[in-house]
């Protein structure tokens, strides 16, 4: 049993889903894994890791603006009856980063995934994305951490 730790990077596009299955798979093949455990990371609080349906593109459309409408820019209605409007006290880093935190919050930065025969085990129709919650262009680093069997 071997272990190695490491960092991936990402540039994304602002707020959107990036594909990271192939570059994790990649990551264990070229490390010489056969099988095991991974543990990715997300080193951010405005981004977050998600597994989900990689076959229609509409899926991670839904997601995107199910999240937003469930957490909104600038301010919230409270679920109270009277509906008061609550404002954002944090928005010295722009209008989208305290929604970025929340929707980071509601999701995963991290994941636990076994693989084996070099490739993460995954169902037919799933993928491992990046979710970026900002709306500009940031370079994210994903922590790894591989415990496993080597070829």
């Amino acid at each position: 049993m071997e272990q190695i730790f490491s960092k991936l990077k990402f540039s994304t596009n602002g707020e959107g889903f990036i594909d990271i299955t192939k570059d994790l798979n990649f990551f264990i093949k070229k490390n010489n894994f056969h099988s095991g455990i991974f543990n990715v990371t997300s080193l951010h609080t405005s981004c977050s890791l998600t597994i989900n349906e990689n076959a229609d593109p509409n899926v991670l459309k839904d997601l995107k603006k199910y999240m937003q409408s469930i957490v909104p820019c600038d301010s919230y209605l409270t679920l109270s009856k009277n509906r008061e409007e609550i404002f954002y006290e944090h928005y010295q880093e722009g209008a989208d980063d305290m929604p970025a935190h929340i929707k980071t919050s509601l999701t995963n930065t991290c994941l636990s995934l076994s693989f084996q025969d070099s490739k993460i085990m995954l169902g037919t129709w799933q993928a491992v994305y990046l979710w970026e919650h900002r709306f500009e262009q940031k370079e994210r680093i994903i922590n790894v951490h591989i415990i496993g069997e080597k070829n």
